[in-house]
């Protein structure tokens, strides 16, 4: 099958061959994957016990995506444990072995693109190829984490020694077991690249998704797992808040990997800092993302780049362009170019080929748009959207209007808060340095983006912005688009709680710690 590699930065390519075999696989895919119960894995083996719970689809209420039992404490207990067990013969085994075996399951996961796109695309209701394009960074994510061990030999250096009789070297080790905990909109990416990362460095993992996206969760462990890894070495407990709460304060295990909110992730480091010994916390914790828009941008590039990056997923990313700084001289062209562009994004069943903006995960973020909205109405001008859908297939999930609003102060909520919601707020600024030192003030730092075509413009942005990942001139994304190998994927203040991220080469030995070797002699 010859199709196009999907990406979230290569738009401008021919994917009708990509939607025709869609069309012809989705209900097949449907009819197999949803509906059946999906339970945790522990040490190879099913774990159907708890309280089950029932999910179904953003997209439609109707659809019941599967029966999930939640994972009480004597599950989570048991999970440690198995993970503890199989720890040392997984980190004897050796990195040779290790990436072997997991680059058998990126291509498991590879085999199983199709099924896995389309579970992610009806579970969270993602576009048709943000989906696909989210299976393919997984896929990339493996490979790329199996590739660092192999450049770096296991992480290793040879260092000279103080005299002619010692030898000296430096090898990173791994610390034992990783919990794992997940959001919900990029189930299978995010997922995959923690766990894998973890299982690379030779750690053992538990793995807990969220629960709006437990069956992706259950999928990427399976192929993970028929990639050959030993029983014990992934475990899998599906639950909610209460089962997340478990894990991460568990007392046996050595270290987090998290993404999601600034207070989820603090509360783990917290904990974990007030450990007797040091538990690493690898956390990304969202972002409050700007886009600068000059007087000499290509006001057409940029109405598309910040659209698509405010919009995508329903404003659902932590990368999301969430506010626009734009030149006063241009504010209203701009405002113009932008609403346009809006006004074509067809928001749908994202089943549907045209459709690039389908549901909110729920009610809730539903209710969170509306009530931004209304405060936004309030203290400034709502230019677009800002309501709910209603009627046919809208009522049948939460969707709602892409919003964009002005005339909020610098200082309102609205301009501070992540929302997570498709919601954009334009701010007029008169010097460039001053609206990004505005920016600044957030407590977030992820990503941003800027469009100029003036040098000195891009560089006091390159020099002075405080977000971790920056674009310049993107059409396919203001503030959105990272992919393993190329773009690195880190988030500074209360975005990210070790200064280095996910995607390139820093992130896995964050996964091991430091070891010291010195040998007198001639062994």
């Amino acid at each position: 099958m010859n199709l196009p590699r999907v990406t979230y930065s290569n738009t401008g390519e021919d994917f009708s061959g990509v939607h025709a075999f869609l069309d012809e696989i989705i209900p097949d895919a449907e009819a197999r994957l949803f509906g059946n119960i999906r339970p945790g894995l522990i040490g190879g083996l099913d774990r159907p016990e708890g309280h089950v719970v029932t999910a179904r689809s953003p997209i439609d209420y109707s659809v019941i995506l599967g029966d999930f039992p939640q994972a009480d404490g004597a599950i989570v207990d048991e999970a440690v444990e198995a993970a503890r067990s199989a720890y040392p013969s997984w980190r004897a085994m050796g990195w040779q072995r290790r990436i072997a075996i997991l680059r058998s399951g990126a291509d498991v996961l590879e085999e199983r693109k199709w099924d896995l796109s389309v579970a992610c695309l009806i579970e969270v209701g993602k576009s048709r190829l943000e989906a696909v394009g989210e299976v393919e960074e997984a896929i990339d994510l493996v490979r790329h984490y199996c590739d660092e061990m192999e450049r770096t030999d296991g992480f290793r250096e040879e260092r000279p020694g103080a005299s002619a009789a010692e030898k000296c070297s430096v090898v990173l080790r791994p610390y034992g077991v990783f919990g794992v905990i997940a959001p919900f909109n990029f189930p299978v990416a995010l997922s995959v690249g923690m766990m894998s990362a973890a299982l690379v460095a030779g750690n053992t993992a538990v793995f807990k998704p969220s629960d709006a996206a437990g069956l992706t969760g259950r999928l990427v462990v399976e192929a993970l797992v028929d990639g050959g890894l030993p029983d014990g070495v992934l475990n899998l407990v599906q639950g909610g808040r209460e089962t997340g709460e478990l894990l991460a304060k568990h007392p046996r295990v050595d270290g987090f990997a998290f993404t999601g909110s600034n207070a989820v992730g603090m509360t783990i480091l917290r904990r974990a800092a007030a450990s007797t010994a040091t538990r690493p916390v690898l956390a990304e914790m969202g972002g409050k993302n700007p886009a600068f828009i000059t007087a000499t941008a290509d006001l057409n590039v940029a109405a598309l780049g910040v659209a698509r990056s405010a919009f995508g997923l329903s404003g659902q990313k932590c990368s999301a362009a969430s506010k626009a700084y734009v030149d006063r001289s241009i504010f209203d062209d701009f405002v113009g170019a932008l609403i346009g562009t809006t006004n074509k994004l067809v928001v749908g069943d994202p089943r549907r080929q045209e459709v690039f903006m389908g549901p909110v995960i729920n009610d809730e973020a539903q209710e969170r748009l509306t009530r931004a909205a209304r405060e936004a109405d309030t203290h400034g001008t709502v230019l677009l959207g800002g309501e709910r859908l209603e009627g046919g297939l809208f009522d049948g999930g939460p969707y709602v209007e892409p919003t964009i609003v002005s005339g909020l102060p610098s200082g309102h909520r609205i301009n501070r808060d992540e929302l997570f919601t498709p919601f954009l707020s334009l701010l007029p600024f008169e010097d460039l340095e001053e609206a990004i030192a505005d920016s600044n003030r957030s407590a977030f730092g992820l990503t941003a983006g800027v469009y100029t075509q003036d040098e000195q413009e891009l560089g006091l942005f390159l020099n002075t912005i405080e977000a971790g990942v920056l674009y310049a001139n993107r059409a396919s994304g203001a503030t959105t688009g990272a992919w393993p190998g190329f773009q690195t994927f880190c988030g500074w203040k209360g975005s990210g709680t070790t200064g280095k991220g996910g995607l390139g080469s820093w992130y896995v030995p964050q996964f091991m710690r430091e070891q010291s070797h010195t040998l007198f002699g001639t062994l």
